[in-house]
């Protein structure tokens, strides 16, 4: 993504923020984030997704969701303890106050077909894209058979963002997606 934005001279409008693994931390990251751009397109996978979808709630944003998480305060039964950042290989504590924090990020379900897309692989192997599925259901649902949590395919796929994100087809057309 990043590489494709500079390519197209969008590079200054994108921001990917390595977040902090505590909720309240994120947020305040992304918010920050937030108000170095005019009215961005929120982009957001798993986790990501469901902060997007609290920032886009909030602020009235638009937000493509890519295997969303639903209720991720409800997914940690047994989880509690040390974690390891996948990225950075950083070691930190899961505690109930991150569970806790994750739950004050709650919002209803999103009823604006106009501000979210929403991309679900029925493969995902991390979370039942069901779920996803019926909470964003009032949303433009692109639903792809097969897949996984990392959402296979999703360089052919970009062109659909940047539509979505209203960058000019011209910017873009004559990319080959399949090579990035």
């Amino acid at each position: 993504m990043s590489a494709l934005m500079a390519r197209i001279g969008c590079a200054a409008q994108l921001r990917v923020p390595a977040l902090h693994h505590h909720p309240r931390q994120a947020i305040a990251q992304l918010e920050a984030a937030l108000g170095e751009l005019d009215a961005p397109l929120l982009v957001g996978s798993s986790l990501g997704g469901y902060y997007a979808t609290h920032l886009a709630e909030r602020h009235g944003l638009k937000a493509l969701l890519i295997n969303p998480v639903v209720n991720p305060h409800r997914l940690f039964d047994g989880y509690l303890g040390t974690q390891t950042n996948h990225y950075t290989g950083e070691q930190w504590q899961l505690t109930q106050d991150h569970v806790t924090a994750l739950a004050e990020l709650e919002v209803p379900a999103p009823v604006d077909a106009e501000r979210y897309q929403v991309w679900l692989q029925t493969g995902d192997e991390t979370l039942d894209y069901r779920q996803a599925e019926a909470f964003y259901r009032a949303c433009a649902l692109r639903i792809q058979a097969g897949g996984d949590h990392g959402f296979q395919g999703f360089a052919e796929r970009l062109p659909a963002l940047l539509s979505f994100a209203g960058v000019e087809a011209e910017r873009y057309q004559a990319i080959d997606f399949s090579q990035l």
